[in-house]
């Protein structure tokens, strides 16, 4: 496979990914404020296991999967510090997906124990990580 389709499919899974990753823990404000019970949380429950299940998670895997591609056919790369940062921040992105992943158990068992107002602060994590990512890959400064 051409290096440029697997960079395509690259990007499309990060976007699929990142798209989210940003809107998981917007639901999760939502249902931290949804009472127990309810018809919202209810639906809330549906539409974050269905969001991680058969969006973030294969999305996740695939840009797992094309980015080690990649990096097998360019190895290369391997050698610029830009890429340590990106592969750096990306390890932390999936430690935010675990986290995530972690926290909808918690909603769909009813013992959710964190405010509105903390999935509102963790929902900029992904952001923050996103902008990191991006300038390294795009800029690919020199340290």
């Amino acid at each position: 496979m051409p290096y440029e389709w697997l960079k395509a499919l690259h990007v499309i899974s990060v976007i699929a990914w990142m798209a989210g990753m940003l809107y998981l823990p917007r639901l999760y404000v939502y249902h931290a404020d949804a009472k127990l019970g309810s018809q919202l949380s209810e639906t809330l429950k549906i539409m974050e296991r269905r969001l991680l299940r058969r969006i973030i998670n294969p999305a996740m895997i695939a840009t797992w999967s094309f980015g080690i591609w990649m990096l097998t056919v360019n190895p290369a790369l391997l050698r610029e510090p830009f890429m340590h940062v990106k592969l750096a921040t990306v390890i932390l992105m999936q430690i935010v997906h675990a986290f995530l992943a972690r926290y909808r158990h918690h909603f769909a068992e009813d013992r959710n124990a964190h405010s509105a107002r903390f999935y509102r602060i963790l929902n900029e994590v992904p952001a923050a990580l996103i902008v990191v990512i991006v300038i390294m890959i795009i800029v690919r400064p020199h340290f």
